[in-house]
């Protein structure tokens, strides 16, 4: 009887692999390899991140990296300096010194008599930005790269600031950061000398916050890693990948239209996930998707790569809104080219009637309480995976300033960005205002469909503050974030404006009130003709890991309670991420999140944000725990920041840390 080849039988895992850095430091991979190449060397897929190969990612990475391997590429999996069990300390993110360790890795792996010489790079997140931040530096190795739900501009769409306004997830993710790589490396790897690596880990671990509050503005700092600066130095074949519900979608048209090298675009209605494994459904087999681009850039197959449309992206149906979206109804569509010369633009004026052709005459009054936004969607979905989504928008739009447009006659597919065009007379010195679109639908309900921010200082440029003028008039222009939306006959196209939107954004220094010239504004809508075409089709979705996690204690429980106290209004998210032991190293990691935010209706400076995290990451009688802690609060010059680190090692305090940072306000 013929006996059933086995993944032991088709690649051997390889780990620790030490890779040698020019200053002596070792950063450890982790390596599926066919077993096939030590006679015919393969190609590489690398992915290059700081989130810990044997608990953090190793879940996915025995989906994705044994599945490469299986198909005739070594999957590599490196751990950035002072991450996991590499040595070496991180001072910031996509620094120098990770990019520069990024070139070295490899230059390291096309010299393996193992490998073809030709390697691809792949990565969600950080593992996307840094892949494409390593093509703009083009080591000659690097063929092509996939990058998922990644930023061209980090200033622009990144975590830490949109429209100039600053996101409370920049402090969730300065704690979620601390927490992460506060972590210590695997005795069974490192030996005895984790302790003392994990002790100089952790006197060593920046805050992060205080530096990115330290760039308010786009400066030089934020243009180091945009590879928008200067797209004529990627030389790599890049897929870009997104999806409607993540942070991240403006970034894939943005590389359409401005990479010079081979580029394709894919969006789907998905959150911060792979493809293959993402919700919002529908799913796709993504892997096959990247297996096709590799082969062709980095083995020279002929595969169809050059018969991919350009963009290809999913049109998303109206449906009622809700926190929870497992699957989103629509259809798959393609452009051959980007930006689309299929594309109308439909004018919209702003009036005391709503939207719609005739032009206003008079002055609309914008202004909102400091907890409007508390429907909306989290910045980034896909992080914490629960209560994410945007629920009905009805509370938020009569909060703020909503204008209708008449019931559509026919269907519309709104497909691109969105522009805002105001005037407005301000009467604060300082502010911002936030566009949403949303789908006013028959039963009633407001959908959201996409947003926009500005910081009205910033009207100029993002890399300058210009104070207004209390009581004269400004100009601005407000782009929405791109979307690919269908909205059916009987529905109304709804713009609402505010002068807030908490948690989402942290407020301004004072109330603001704008009065809207409405014969000076205008909305300018994309829309896509409604036709039938033949829609793009993906294999099924690879969802088979070769490998097994024992839970330890459930995860995914999670609770959302709003309160209100004496006028202030709470949010608090509590999530318990389980905890779970993986089969491959025995490491049983787990984790606790807790988040709050309070703001008073009529006081921006009441504004508070804290955030808790608790790692523990340990094997048998080796137990260890880091919590973070980080609250900010502010005054109308200053953020103020406090926030401490504490490490375990068995129950008992091993090292703590704490700091209290004042950064000046910089027309935030």
């Amino acid at each position: 009887m013929a006996q059933t080849e086995t993944a032991a039988d088709r690649y051997e895992i390889l780990d620790p692999v030490w890779i040698e850095m020019r200053d002596g430091t070792r950063l450890a991979a982790r390596i599926w390899l066919p077993r096939t190449a030590r006679e015919t060397p393969v190609p590489v897929v690398l992915e290059y991140l700081p989130y810990r190969r044997r608990d953090g990612t190793l879940p996915r990475d025995e989906l994705h990296h044994a599945w490469f391997a299986r198909h005739g590429y070594a999957g590599v999996r490196v751990d950035i300096r002072g991450n996991g069990d590499s040595e070496g300390f991180m001072d910031d993110e996509y620094s120098l010194t990770e990019l520069d360790d990024g070139v070295q890795v490899i230059e390291w792996l096309a010299r393996q008599d193992w490998c073809s010489g030709a390697l691809g790079m792949i990565g969600i997140s950080w593992g996307g930005f840094n892949g494409l931040q390593l093509a703009e530096l083009a080591p000659a190795p690097l063929k092509a790269a996939v990058t998922i739900c990644f930023t061209d501009d980090r200033y622009a769409d990144d975590i830490h600031y949109m429209g100039g306004c600053m996101l409370t997830e920049n402090i969730g993710w300065a704690a979620q950061m601390l927490a992460y790589s506060s972590r210590p490396p695997d005795p069974e790897i490192v030996g005895d000398r984790w302790r003392e690596m994990w002790r100089e880990r952790l006197e060593r671990q920046p805050l992060l916050l205080d530096t990115w509050l330290q760039h308010q503005r786009r400066d030089a700092y934020w243009k180091h890693g945009s590879v928008c600066e200067n797209w004529g130095a990627v030389k790599a074949a890049i897929l870009a990948v997104g999806g409607w519900a993540d942070a991240y979608s403006n970034a894939v048209p943005r590389t359409l239209a401005g990479m010079h090298a081979p580029v394709r675009g894919l969006v789907g209605p998905w959150a911060h996930k792979y493809p293959n494994a993402a919700y919002p459904e529908p799913r796709i087999g993504f892997l096959q998707e990247c297996k096709q681009w590799f082969d062709h850039w980095l083995q020279g197959v002929e595969t169809g790569v050059a018969d991919i449309p350009a963009y290809r992206f999913f049109i998303m149906d109206s449906m009622e809104p809700s926190r929870r979206i497992d699957t989103r109804p629509g259809r798959w569509a393609a452009e051959a080219d980007w930006p689309s010369p299929r594309l109308t633009t439909w004018q919209l004026a702003l009036s005391q009637s709503g939207l719609g052709e005739t032009l206003g005459q008079g002055v609309l009054r914008v202004g909102s309480p400091q907890t409007l936004g508390a429907q909306g969607q989290r910045f980034c979905p896909g992080l914490r995976d629960l209560y994410e989504m945007a629920d009905d928008q009805s509370t938020d739009d009569a909060a703020g300033l909503s204008l209708d447009s008449a019931p559509l006659e026919e269907g519309i597919d709104i497909v691109g960005a969105a522009e805002l065009t105001l005037r407005v007379t301000p009467y604060a010195p300082t502010g911002f205002v936030v566009a949403r679109l949303c789908d006013l639908r028959p039963d009633g309900t407001s959908a959201f469909i996409t947003m926009g921010v500005l910081n009205l200082t910033h009207r100029g440029g993002h890399d300058r503050v210009d104070p207004m003028i209390p009581g004269q008039p400004v100009d601005a222009v407000l782009r929405f974030n791109d979307i690919a939306c269908h909205l059916p006959r009987g529905h109304r196209l709804r713009l609402s404006l505010s002068t807030s939107y908490w948690p989402m954004i942290w407020p301004s220094a004072a109330p603001l009130s704008l009065d809207l010239d409405s014969a000076a504004s205008g909305l300018r809508v994309p829309l896509r003709p409604v036709i039938d075409e033949d829609a793009p089709r993906f294999g099924a979705p690879e969802d088979a890991r070769e490998g097994r996690s024992e839970t330890l204690r459930p995860d995914a429980s999670q609770r959302m309670e709003q309160t209100f106290a004496d006028g202030t209004r709470r949010l608090r998210i509590v999530t318990d991420g389980g905890r779970e032991r993986q089969g491959s190293t025995g490491i049983e990691a787990g984790r606790h999140i807790d988040e709050l935010w309070d703001i008073h209706p009529d006081d921006p400076l009441s504004a508070r944000m804290e955030t808790r995290w608790i790692y523990e990451v340990g094997r048998g009688d080796w137990q260890t725990r880091t919590e973070t802690h980080v609250e900010v609060t502010c005054d109308a010059t200053q953020f103020h920041v406090r926030a401490w680190l504490r490490a375990f090692e068995g129950g008992s305090p091993f090292l703590e840390r704490c700091w209290d940072v004042q950064v000046p306000r910089d027309g935030i």
